[in-house]
């Protein structure tokens, strides 16, 4: 999990801790601005203190240690059907309605940025990651086959930050996805699913990166 300190940026905080990117927009501080600024300067900001900013990130629940049986099939059931099976069903239908949003937008000074640009690369950079997980990871970790999963672990991880770097994107393009209380109604339903997703997808990697990755990774010599 990211440690949390007064320089450690939103960005990352946000992607890296599970209920991290609600909460700072429960406190009025807009996520995808973040990639560069430091936890204690949007605090400030937003008129809070940092110390009690921190408290209330590091009081979210740790949802990897909850969901983390120690069995290892057990752990492997939730990662398919709570997150993959959510990633597919959330992401793939905002994306025909964006162009819509994007048609009736009109001067809205919050309104989205071309989201289509940003919500196709990630959809298709997500079905691809998990499809090979599932082929590479899942099977010989049901297996306990230490051997055929270190190697694609570190790829794994990599394909995680990937990931990161492109739901930043959407960030980006819809302002964090803050939506006015004018907002045309037409922009709830993708908000709506983007919100899920993303949480969704902070969660998974979160609980992937503690528990089985950390779990097949060799030991530090």
């Amino acid at each position: 999990m990211t440690r949390l300190c007064p320089v450690t940026t939103v960005r990352a905080i946000a992607a890296g801790r599970p209920g991290a990117a609600e909460l700072f927009r429960s406190r009025g501080i807009n996520v995808c601005c973040g990639d560069n600024v430091a936890l204690s300067d949007v605090a400030l900001k937003a008129g809070l203190l940092p110390d009690r900013l921190i408290a209330h990130l590091q009081a979210l629940p740790n949802a990897a240690g909850r969901d983390a049986p120690e069995a290892t099939p057990a752990l492997i059931d939730p990662i398919l059907t709570r997150y993959h099976e959510t990633h597919r069903a959330e992401l793939k239908w905002p994306i025909p309605l964006a162009p819509k949003v994007e048609s009736l937008r009109g001067d809205h000074e919050n309104a989205p940025l071309d989201p289509t640009e940003a919500l196709i690369p990630l959809h298709n950079e997500l079905e691809a990651h998990m499809a090979r997980e599932e082929a590479e990871l899942i099977p010989p970790m049901r297996q306990g086959d230490h051997a055929m999963i270190v190697h694609p672990i570190a790829p794994m991880r990599h394909e995680h930050d990937e990931t990161t770097k492109l739901r930043a994107g959407v960030e980006h393009r819809t302002h964090g996805q803050a939506l006015p209380g004018n907002a045309r109604g037409s922009w709830t339903l993708p908000y709506a699913g983007l919100h899920k997703v993303s949480k969704s997808l902070v969660a998974d990697m979160h609980l992937e990166h503690t528990a089985p990755f950390a779990r097949f990774e060799p030991a530090e010599a």
